[in-house]
């Protein structure tokens, strides 16, 4: 593939993944503004409420990074928008992205904990405790990922660069950058293994629950089985893609260099990092499914009383206490 093919067929992917990303941004801003306003509604009576609430908050603050992302992908955007984007932009859109990977393991372990190990009071199923994790992540990962991030992307931005991004980083950034980047890839994974484990295992619990109180209500069987189901497809089709590329594609990244292999790898990361960020538009969906007290403040809005009033009232009881 020679230079021009290469500018081509990146551009290309570029132009869509930036209309993509123009396209994603007013369906997820409606989606995520209703899902602040449900949350500031909620009282944090507990951990999933807690985790909840900065999950909303996380996805919201993606949302706002989605029109400098697209305006700065699109071919002939100015190097300083593209700049802006590299040293401040996009390192907010993955602070938010993986705050919310991390939110989904501890959701699904909170859930775990309170369904298979409903006995007892352990310390992870405390509001405090919730809050003091939730707020040790936060500082974390702007401590050790997004200002270090940013105070090392100092460098003067150049047209001439193959990658801007990596251009703009002086060694000790490249260096921080690729260490990251393995660090979230194995943080992504083992939250894959918890969100999985815990999942398979509150749905083996429910139906266990079905048998032993001689339900034969297979709707209520199947609508659990349903829910775990989207979690684990929202968690996995959405972020695995993104991560089976990344570390190869970092790899190539790093040596700033131009070549088959790193055209095809930055086309992949591209398309897959799109399609993780349609997770802004799902995760509205998981809060639906998973919690009561969001659908019944969801009902409170005009246009949606008979539909949400209705469904909820024809949940059977075992399934909606579970999940």
């Amino acid at each position: 593939m020679s230079a021009s093919s290469q500018y081509f067929h990146l551009n290309t992917i570029q132009l869509v993944t930036g209309a993509l990303y123009i396209l994603l941004f007013l369906p997820a801003l409606f989606l995520n503004v209703t899902a602040v306003w449900i949350s500031m509604h909620l009282h944090s009576k507990s951990t999933f409420i807690v985790y909840l609430k900065n999950l909303v908050a996380a996805d919201l603050l993606m949302t706002m990074t989605l029109p400098i992302r697209a305006a700065s992908e699109l071919p002939g955007a100015s190097l300083g928008l593209r700049a802006f984007s590299c040293r401040f932009n996009s390192v907010v859109f993955y602070l938010c992205f993986y705050i919310s990977i991390i939110l989904m393991g501890l959701i699904s372990l909170d859930r775990f904990f309170k369904i298979v190990r409903p006995w007892g009071k352990v310390l992870g199923q405390s509001i405090l405790f919730a809050r003091l994790v939730t707020a040790l992540i936060w500082a974390l990962m702007l401590s050790f990922n997004i200002i270090p991030t940013m105070v090392l992307t100092n460098q003067e931005p150049s047209n001439i660069s193959t990658e801007l991004c990596m251009g703009m980083k002086n060694p000790a950034g490249a260096q921080h950058h690729k260490n990251m980047v393995e660090a979230q890839t194995i943080l992504f994974w083992t939250v894959s293994v918890v969100v999985a484990l815990s999942y398979s295992c509150i749905a083996k619990k429910v139906f266990e629950s079905y048998q032993k109180s001689g339900s034969s209500n297979v709707k209520g069987r199947r609508k659990t089985n349903s829910r775990v189901f989207v979690v684990l497809v929202v968690f996995l089709v959405c972020f695995a893609p993104y991560h089976i590329i990344r570390i190869p594609y970092t790899a190539v990244q790093v040596k700033n260099k131009t070549n088959c292999t790193w055209a095809a790898l930055k086309a992949a990361k591209e398309i897959s990092l799109c399609l993780s960020s349609t997770n802004i538009c799902l995760d509205p969906l998981i809060y639906f499914f998973l919690c009561k007290t969001f659908r019944k403040k969801l009902s409170e809005f005009s246009f949606l009383p008979k539909y949400t009033s209705s469904s909820s009232s024809k949940d059977d009881p075992v399934t909606e206490s579970r999940l």
